[in-house]
């Protein structure tokens, strides 16, 4: 009896036979060698069968029939493939033991598990666990094979995902088309995601833009000229503006204060799947499909990277010799010039920026393997550079900079000036050859302004304190405050690692991963879906959502499912997924709550009036944004209702109306998260958003007139989005400390929303 081995794709197959059977005689659908029979799924021979299979009443869609859940899921071949399904069972009659070669990951896992629960076979497994497919680690990884019992966990995992999926996905498409009469689909995934896109498409069309101005100043002093931009509260009235630039235009001033810092910026991360894909996205407009598809082509055709669905930005101690044996082998290859600048030192064992074995599960970073690459299309070109880049970039040490802060005072008028003043290119030198990317912005500054207020300089930089400036110019700079951005797909896989959440702190991002939208290995496939089913379009790189789209997160809310619609939620579920796979989690627990959510969701959506055919219907607005910010559908609808630009101007300034709230928030966070979406307005009748703005939550409803908002600031305590999430959806905190008004000691007491309808708090003892 021989080894019956299963690879996922041919491919891999062929990959093992050469590694330890190189004289194995083909068979087209199966390699054979004197100890090991080599073959392949293709992809998932099997799945979970359709409704129609447990009872052929559900041939017809009915929602009286619903919900529909299995005892026990049966299972059924992929038509398409189901001669090569033969083919393994044949060969395992000859076999006395088995090794699960599919990908070393959860989806891999589960295509060997439905294979050997349909086909019942019952020799032992053992599991090939590798993570690239050059021929010495697939000769080290047999030598290693684990037994398959170690996966079972991960095993349990992969199937309580795939009939969770198979329950939300069947009864809640088939209860809102049933229901609506239109073709919707819903999955436990994918409605999070385009809830996603929806909460920033209201945000965008609720934004209202605003003038405002900013007075940059020019100084001389001596040899040395400057640009600083004036300090203040800001500017919404162009006269006052013009005010401070004729008073300052020509005077003498004084340094205020001037600071030197020295800074560092180290290589970033390696990467991992959805970084890889943001960044591909970023800079070639790849989509997440794509990016997946072409590393999965470098990974397994080519093998000059390692496994590319990683959810790790790190490697372990056993892949730092690893590490210096590809620097070696890139040698006298195009990136030869920064091998020889490589410095070995830097990537260590002890370098917990790159090696950390604890944040490595599954798999280690992507990185480039010692195997030549050649042959390579355009496009697999460009992602093996991005990935050997950032590779090469550990081998160097950080860039340095001195960071300059001038506060330049004119006619008791008070100007900033940041430089930054390159000291060394440290890492950087990898990306020279390439077109300058803009650093990113600062939290809480747009682009905007962080290009206005630092400027990065190569030549020496200094200022005598003691000195007199002189303000040669004084600007006035008009500007409109811009709406957050539509995502794109790499915004959007970054929205999706975090459930949605915005995160600025690597590591609370690192802390994230387990409890996403989808796994690395799932999102393209999920905006993909999102794509098929016409709920998106892509209009250039932008994600623009359609009329379908629209309305079905609409209805799903408005039966009161929020909870399909929860990236926190979804997220969470992911988690547990995660721990199942650790056991740490029990699956029949979780399918449990699943099939408690799958009725609950039939059971709404059979109360809920049905919708107008016609409201699926119409024009996907255009993402372009003009100068005022928005789109030109948001900007003539919000032409018609817009109060007079002064009395906007007025609401701003005075910082009392929630308009000026959500203003502010939306101008001052253009980052690629957009504002953070707290919860549902508690003004009766409402149906608005609560989001952060810059000094308080606001409600996206309130060009129609709500007046509810909760300033960031109150009862002397800075309130965070937690606690504002309380308020709204309980109408009170927990204990909080807060200072007496006469200073004295500290007490403790509840918040409570006063009046729902403006927002109102007042302390409980």
């Amino acid at each position: 009896m021989k080894t019956l081995i299963i690879a996922e794709k041919p491919d891999m197959g062929r990959n093992i036979a050469a590694a330890i059977e190189p004289k194995a005689k083909n068979h087209r659908s199966y390699l054979e060698g004197e100890q090991y029979i080599i073959t392949w799924a293709i992809g998932h021979l099997i799945g979970l069968a359709e409704p129609e299979a447990y009872d052929t009443k559900y041939k017809k869609w009915n929602i009286n029939d619903l919900p529909i859940i299995p005892d026990a899921f049966k299972l059924i071949p992929n038509a398409r493939t189901i001669d090569q399904l033969k083919v393994i069972g044949e060969l395992a009659k000859r076999s006395d033991l088995l090794v699960n070669s599919c990908d070393a990951g959860r989806e891999g896992q589960h295509i060997f598990s439905l294979i050997q629960r349909y086909l019942q076979l019952e020799q032992p497994v053992k599991r090939l666990w590798i993570s690239d497919l050059t021929p010495e680690t697939i000769r080290k990884g047999f030598e290693e094979l684990k037994d398959g019992s170690e996966y079972e966990n991960l095993t349990k995992a992969a199937k309580a995902r795939s009939e969770a999926d198979w329950l939300i996905g069947m009864n809640g498409s088939r209860a809102f088309t049933t229901k609506h009469n239109v073709l919707l689909s819903v999955g436990r995934v994918q409605t999070p995601v385009l809830a996603l896109i929806y909460d920033r498409q209201k945000i965008i069309e609720a934004f209202s833009s605003l003038k405002f101005f900013e007075v940059e100043g020019h100084f001389t002093q001596s040899e040395t000229t400057y640009k600083g931009m004036w300090q203040g509260d800001r500017l919404t009235d162009g006269d006052k503006a013009e005010a401070i630039s004729a008073k300052v235009k020509g005077k003498p001033g004084r340094i205020d204060s001037y600071e030197v810092k020295d800074t560092k910026e180290y290589p970033t991360k390696l990467y991992d799947l959805t970084l890889l894909q943001r960044e591909a996205n970023g800079k070639y407009a790849f989509s997440a499909k794509k990016t997946l598809d072409i590393a999965q082509a470098l990974y397994e055709k080519h093998k000059v990277i390692s496994y590319p669905r990683t959810n790790s930005n790190y490697v372990t101690e056993q892949n730092i010799p690893e590490m210096h044996k590809t620097l070696s082998a890139l040698q006298g290859t195009a990136y030869d010039e920064w091998v020889k600048g490589a410095n070995r030192n830097l990537v260590h064992k002890g370098n917990k920026f790159i090696c950390n074995p604890s944040k490595v599960e599954d798999h280690h970073a992507i990185l480039p393997t010692y195997r030549k690459a050649s042959g390579l299309s355009t496009d697999e070109q460009k992602l093996y550079d991005l990935i050997v880049r950032r590779f090469l970039s550990q081998f160097y040490p950080a860039a340095e900079y001195k960071v300059h802060t001038v506060i330049t005072e004119v006619e008791d008028e008070k100007f900033k000036t940041t430089v930054k003043e390159l000291l060394s290119l440290g890492w950087k030198v990898v990306y020279a050859d390439q077109k300058k990317d803009k650093s990113k912005p600062a939290k809480g500054k747009s682009k905007e302004d962080e290009e206005e207020e630092e400027i990065e300089v190569n030549e020496p930089f200094s200022i005598l304190p003691s000195e007199e400036v002189i303000c040669s110019d004084a600007i006035v700079k008009e500007k409109d405050t811009q709406p957050p951005k539509h995502f794109t797909e790499g915004t959007l896989l970054k929205a999706m690692e975090s459930a949605g959440k915005q995160i600025e702190d690597e590591e609370l991002r690192d802390a994230m991963k387990d409890s996403g939208l989808g796994t690395p290995a799932t999102r393209a496939a999920t905006i993909e879906r999102l794509k098929n089913v016409g709920y998106i379009e892509m209009q250039g790189k932008k994600i623009a959502l359609t009329q379908k789209g629209r309305m079905v997160i609409e209805l799903i809310r408005g039966a009161g499912i929020e909870l399909l619609t929860s990236p926190e939620m979804t997220g969470q579920w992911e988690r547990r997924l995660t721990e199942i796979s650790r056991g740490t989690a029990s699956d029949g627990q979780f399918m449990e709550n699943v099939k408690k959510f799958a009725s609950m969701i039939v059971q709404k959506v059979r109360v809920q009036s049905r919708a107008d055919k016609t409201s699926f219907e119409g024009e996907t607005p255009t993402t372009k944004t003009g100068g005022k910010g928005g789109s030109a559908a948001t900007r003539k609808a919000a032409d018609k209702t817009a109060a007079p630009r002064k009395r906007k101007a007025e609401g701003e300034a005075g910082g009392a109306s929630p308009r000026a709230a959500t203003q502010q928030g939306s101008s001052t966070d253009s980052s690629d998260q957009g504002p953070t979406i707290i919860g549902n307005c508690p003004r009766p009748g409402c149906g608005g958003m609560i989001f952060m703005g810059r000094k308080g939550y606001g409600c996206s409803h309130y060009k129609e007139g709500c007046k509810f908002v909760i300033w960031k600031e109150n009862h002397g305590r800075t309130l965070t989005d937690a606690q504002v999430k309380t308020l709204i959806s309980k109408g009170r905190t927990g204990k909080l400390k807060f200072t007496r008004e006469d200073g004295t000691t500290p007490i403790e007491a509840k918040l409570v929303l006063k009046s729902a309808d403006t927002g109102e708090l007042e302390i409980e003892e």
